[in-house]
């Protein structure tokens, strides 16, 4: 078990040094962790950006955008005509973000920093207008529901830190953000006509779930 467990941990380590980050990223990062903000990971971030250009998208949306380490590696998926909202409770994050962003040269337009609760905040938005939901905070199921209403047929949910340091999976961890966070996931799984559903082992887990076009069996 041990070497197992062993052998586990190299195959992750491997996975998250395979595409590496750039000295404006490992900058926002470091401010991150000086802040004590829980940054994406590098294998995330690498994900997200695969999953932008994927899509083609050009409106996206984030709550908890941190030091801004996973908007720059959406930034990197997109094309300049490309729009990001990253919405955050705080302050200090979006001044960390802001620095981040103008340190990349990133036109004021293409990212907007909204301060405010994620739950307040996308229920005021479009419906149908975005391609891509990244949640890194999770309070309640309703976000889960605000990220379906405003995702456009065939448009991604991403929830960053999905395992929530392996508390997630362990029955045990009773703390309400663990138990909200696991029934969110358990919600999405469950919902087939709605998602079509994968969890990742990058980072600290990442859920991924396309809004289906039709019902899916």
């Amino acid at each position: 078990m041990d070497q197992l467990l062993m052998k586990i941990e190299q195959m992750h380590t491997f996975a998250e040094s395979f595409i590496t980050e750039d000295e404006i990223i490992q900058e926002a990062r470091a401010r991150g962790v000086e802040l004590g903000s829980k940054e994406t990971s590098t294998g995330t971030g690498a994900t997200l950006k695969f999953l932008a250009a994927a899509l083609q998208s050009k409106a996206i949306v984030e709550v908890g955008c941190g030091s801004a380490v996973g908007t720059l590696w959406l930034l990197r998926g997109c094309d300049e005509n490309s729009v990001i909202t990253s919405i955050d409770a705080e302050a200090e994050h979006l001044q960390m973000a802001r620095a981040a962003l103008e340190e990349e040269d990133v036109a004021p337009n293409r990212v907007r920093l909204i301060n405010g609760e994620g739950s307040e905040i996308l229920r005021r938005l479009t419906d149908e207008g975005y391609d891509m939901v990244v949640l890194r905070e999770i309070g309640s199921e309703q976000l889960v529901e605000d990220a379906y209403r405003i995702l456009r047929p065939g448009g991604a949910l991403v929830i960053d830190h999905a395992m929530r340091d392996g508390k997630v999976a362990d029955l045990s961890q009773r703390d309400e953000v663990t138990v909200s966070l696991r029934e969110a996931i358990r919600g999405v799984r469950s919902d087939r006509e709605r998602w079509l559903t994968l969890l990742l082992p990058v980072g600290d887990g990442l859920l991924v779930a396309l809004k289906a076009p039709s019902k899916l069996s």
